[in-house]
């Protein structure tokens, strides 16, 4: 009774924050809006009618300029990557449900599905205008508007096309989460975390970056390019990865994962087979993430541009992979499945803000540094600083992700460290990832402290033990 009447109040909680945030952001929509409209009826004014005629009856010449061939192609092309990045919300599923405890699955399945649910609507709503719209901190909401950015003439896309791909991105974000907090996280408590972050904290950092903000004009000395980070290992991953070491700091180990003494102990997962399927499908699924990001595949330029990612991104994914391997071999005597799908997990994460800048053997150090790097990250987060991560989401994506944009400073062949470019380039990316991952980090420290202190973030000790798919969702994945 007591944890339906929590969740009861959860769901209320839930509605009346979903009304608040629609609140918060019409009125300024509905005011810039007026805004506009009186402005442009100010212009038409002002336009002879002999302006107005010469301006219907003569193409612009740059609608003359479009190619419909080059449109229809780009189009495609962004349209395959939203599709594939989209098919990574199964991956992440299969590698959270395989290295957790067949218990939890329904849960784990119905908090993936959620996401994607909830950031589709909430991201077209509020978080595409804050992201892309004008501002400074953050842009205009523009509530349920896209047309405010012009992607035909930018992009060289539909508008349509630029939202779709950006909102699989924003899911991707989400869910990396989930993995942290898994097997003793109350389901609508973290409902409200998925949507803070879908209007929130994602667009925002993004607005910083691949939204026109100040981190995308950032100059350090004589590098003037802007901070560099081509598909999000640190926009994507690393925010994903930092709120994921907090809400599992806060939420505290899983029941039996700490003795008294403090020694971790083991629990495995219940399917490393569909785990292992899982990374199949987010390996074939960055190929999207990537190479895709090139948003174009018209021109020659643009067709090199996006195989020179697609072929980093591959190699970067097989030498992480292979690092991990034999690490776990070297340090556990046995060469650890486990730890090898998270290795080709380190390697994409660690490739994709470079994978556009660094050539062939800049992917395959970068793939080997961050393969390696995870086996220490898990244990120095487990041993060390006691925090119960069960599927390793903190160090895959939070710090090979700010690893892989860093390093990206040093292997870019243009403006890099190790390639004449000088120390600027570096320091921009050492600046941005650090500047994203303190803000990912302080916004889950207050949206899991508060949620925690409102209604408690973790289920009950019994529900814990026995699983949370019946007593959560009345159901259970496996009969």
């Amino acid at each position: 009774m007591k944890s339906k009447i929590h969740s009861t109040r959860g769901l209320k909680f839930l509605v009346a924050l979903l009304i608040f945030l629609a609140g918060a952001f019409i009125m300024p929509a509905t005011a810039q809006d007026s805004a506009t409209a009186e402005a442009a009826s100010a212009a038409v004014e002002t336009v002879s009618p002999a302006v107005v005629e010469a301006t219907v009856a003569v193409p612009s010449e740059e609608a003359s300029s479009v190619d419909p061939v080059a449109v229809g192609l780009n189009t495609l092309w962004v349209a395959l990557g939203a599709m594939l990045v989209f098919f990574m919300q199964p991956g992440f599923s299969l590698v959270e449900a395989g290295f957790t405890r067949s218990k939890n699955t329904a849960n784990i399945l119905m908090k993936n599905f959620f996401d994607f649910m909830a950031g589709t609507f909430l991201f077209w709503a509020l978080g595409y205008g804050i992201m892309f719209g004008a501002g400074s901190f953050a842009g205009a909401p523009n509530f349920f508007g896209i047309d405010f950015k012009d992607c035909k003439s930018e992009l060289g896309i539909p508008n349509y096309a630029f939202l779709i791909f950006q909102t699989v991105f924003c899911a991707t974000a989400a869910t990396i989460v989930s993995g942290a907090m898994a097997e003793r996280t109350k389901f609508y408590m973290y409902m409200i975390y998925s949507v803070l972050i879908s209007v929130i904290v994602y667009p925002i950092s993004g607005h910083w970056t691949w939204g026109g903000g100040w981190l995308s004009t950032l100059e350090i000395g004589s590098y003037t390019g802007g901070f560099h980070d081509f598909a999000g290992s640190t926009i994507v991953h690393s925010v994903g990865g930092w709120m994921a070491l907090v809400g599992a700091w806060i939420l505290g180990p899983r029941v039996g994962k700490f003795s008294k003494d403090g020694k971790a102990h083991a629990i495995p997962g219940h399917n490393l087979t569909i785990a292992a399927l899982g990374v199949f499908i987010l390996w074939m699924g960055w190929f999207g993430f990537n190479p895709c990001s090139q948003l174009a595949i018209a021109s020659v330029e643009d067709a090199t541009a996006s195989t020179l990612v697609f072929v980093n991104t591959n190699i970067a994914a097989a030498i992480g992979g292979l690092a991990a391997l034999f690490i776990s071999w070297i340090r556990y005597k046995k060469p650890s499945l486990s730890f090898t799908l998270n290795g080709i997990l380190a390697g994409l994460v660690g490739i994709t803000a470079g994978c556009d800048a660094v050539s062939p053997a800049g992917a395959a150090i970068i793939g080997l540094i961050c393969g390696t790097l995870m086996i220490f990250s898990v244990e120095f987060i487990e041993h060390k600083l006691k925090i119960d991560d069960p599927v390793g989401a903190s160090s895959v994506h939070g710090v090979c992700g700010f690893t892989g944009t860093i390093l990206t400073g040093l292997f870019a062949v243009d403006g890099g460290l190790f390639y004449g470019g000088g120390i600027d380039m570096f320091l921009v990316q050492l600046t941005g990832a650090g500047v994203i991952g303190l803000w990912a980090a302080t916004m889950g420290f207050i949206i899991f402290f508060s949620l925690n202190k409102i209604h408690g973030l973790r289920v009950e000790k019994r529900i814990e033990e026995e699983g949370l798919d019946v007593y959560e969702h009345g159901e259970s994945a496996y009969n």
